[in-house]
């Protein structure tokens, strides 16, 4: 379950959603070093769980997830009033996952395996 995330500083907050504890690992450390606060989980459910006081300020959410389809809580998202303006890039290796992705409403996209550099430069554009 995400908890409730302070804002005491001017740290950005993004929310990785991903059933590969690999690539959670990876990335919460990644963007760590970049100075962003990572909260991570693989439950696509504590995504549309959250409350408004423990929004971030991006989601990076893989389009297909166990038990869930990150295409649906994408579309949810960006229909909750609350949760509306926080941007979403959606990742995959899927072929066909961007197009899929962008008509679910994400701002972005990224295909797996993506490079570093360019996971960076995206949320950089997004969180300015």
């Amino acid at each position: 379950m995400i908890s409730v995330l302070s804002r005491s500083n001017s740290q950005k907050i993004i929310l990785v959603v991903d059933d590969d504890l690999d690539i959670l690992a990876f990335l919460h450390d990644l963007l760590e070093l970049e100075g962003y606060r990572v909260i991570i989980t693989t439950r696509g459910d504590d995504v549309e769980k959250m409350q408004q006081e423990s929004l971030p300020d991006l989601i990076l959410l893989d389009v297909f997830l166990a038990g869930r389809d990150g295409l649906e809580i994408v579309k949810r998202l960006k229909n909750r009033e609350e949760t509306q303006q926080i941007p979403v890039i959606m990742f995959s290796a899927h072929p066909k996952a961007e197009a899929m992705a962008r008509a679910a409403g994400a701002e972005d996209f990224l295909a797996k395996p993506f490079p570093v550099d360019n996971l960076l430069a995206k949320v950089d554009a997004l969180l300015l």
